[in-house]
């Protein structure tokens, strides 16, 4: 077994890295001043002093690494012959350990809590066995809760893939998107109806939509939810639906209010982890160090210009912070754009399409924004500022490594 280090250096036992000494700094030739941060191995955000070496994770690249034999196959699962093969069309030939697992529960009908990082094919883990159910029984309805709208709108689309001319409808109802469209969406028959708990809440105040007849119910990232504050909006649409249901919680984290409402609304589920550490194995992570008196943004710049830095997530603290990022990395000449609560549904879309389709490759974001997005081939993931929470620096960072492929997660700390 060897270490593999990032460019060839070695990050120090003391948290130090190759990128030099000195404290952090903003847009500008003075050191930022924000947080309270002090020297040290530590750094506190949000309430929480985190050592500055839970951001230095080499990969290990071992001389015999164990590969997954999954116990079932697409094939054999006992799921309609047409869903299988929208499944294969779309590329999915060896069960993930999560869908190796879940996907014949959910088929039996259980309850089912998944404990499982982001990039372990959660989605399809539930998709498969619930559009299974609905092909059996019309009658069934699916409703699946998601804490942003870009993570519910990429549900959706995952589900259209599975669906293709099997006559499965579908409405995603979304906060800043137009209403009225879906308004009229619901007026028909949708076997799923995906959403954010906001808009779903806003809807069923409106009698446009009644949960009396839900059999399925879904919270992915039912953590991330409760950090959002939409813990009540949660318990307010559980208590809406029959007591007879199939319920499948989907978390990173498994926190006392979470197992609250697993306990107040799942009947006796089983509970399957694939979960064996914070932090993907496939992900090569370093911290850089911005030099005294040196730009942050010149710093970054450099970075951006070597080679290796094909398609890049960059995450700012705030909405401000994160457009003027963009701006300034497309004024020198890079093919950036930035995703922030402040532009609207259609404008944060189109960016996330030109990224995804490799029209520029660097993104720049907030936690929220780029929550839970399945972006294919994320070569790096650049913590520009720090995150709130070790959580939400986990969530960052695993928009890289997914699957089997490498990812490098670099962290600018003073």
């Amino acid at each position: 077994m060897f270490r593999k280090s990032f460019n060839g250096n070695r990050s120090g036992s003391n948290g130090s890295s190759r990128f030099g000494n000195g404290r952090r700094s903003g847009f500008g030739t003075k050191p930022a001043q924000r947080g309270g941060f002090r020297g040290g191995g530590n750094r506190r955000f949000g309430g929480q002093r985190i050592d500055v070496s839970k951001f230095i994770n080499k990969t290990i690249v071992e001389e015999r690494t164990e590969v997954f034999v999954p116990k079932n196959s697409f094939k054999d699962f006992a799921i309609d012959e047409k869903l299988k093969r929208n499944i294969l069309e779309k590329g999915y030939t060896t069960p993930t350990p999560i869908q190796d697992k879940i996907i014949p529960e959910i088929l039996m009908g259980k309850d089912v809590v998944g404990i499982a990082n982001t990039g372990t094919g959660k989605t399809a883990a539930f998709l498969i066995p619930l559009i299974n159910k609905v092909l059996k029984n019309p009658k069934e309805k699916v409703i699946i809760m998601a804490p942003t709208r870009e993570l519910a709108i990429q549900i959706d689309q995952e589900l259209k893939g599975f669906t293709k001319f099997l006559r499965i409808f579908s409405v995603c109802c979304v906060g800043g998107a137009n209403i009225r469209p879906q308004l009229s969406a619901l007026r028909h028959h949708n076997s799923f109806i995906i959403g954010t708990p906001g808009r779903l809440k806003d809807l069923i105040e409106r009698k446009a939509l009644s949960l009396s007849d839900v059999s399925n119910v879904v919270l992915d990232e039912a953590d991330r939810m409760l950090d959002m504050g939409f813990i009540n909006d949660m318990k307010f649409m559980l208590a809406l639906m029959p007591k007879e249901k199939q319920g499948l919680f989907f978390s990173a984290t498994l926190g006392k209010e979470i197992e609250n409402l697993i306990k107040d609304f799942l009947k006796n589920p089983l509970t399957i982890s694939v979960k064996t550490r914070d932090t993907s194995k496939n992900i090569d992570q370093d911290i850089v160090r911005v030099e005294a008196g040196k730009n942050k943004i010149d710093v970054l710049h450099d970075l951006l210009n070597q080679k290796e830095f094909n398609k890049v997530l960059i995450f700012g603290q705030t909405k401000h912070g994160v457009e003027r990022l963009g701006i300034l990395l497309a004024q020198k000449g890079f093919k950036a754009e930035s995703i922030h609560g402040n532009k609207n549904h259609a404008k944060r879309q189109k960016t996330l399409g030109l990224f995804k389709d490799n029209h520029i490759n660097i993104l720049v974001a907030t936690d929220v924004a780029a929550r839970g997005l399945d972006i294919a081939d994320v070569t790096h993931v650049i913590n520009y500022d720090l995150p709130q929470t070790y959580e939400d620096y986990v969530h960052r960072i695993g928009r890289t490594g997914r699957g089997d492929k490498k990812g490098k997660a670099l962290t600018f700390v003073s």
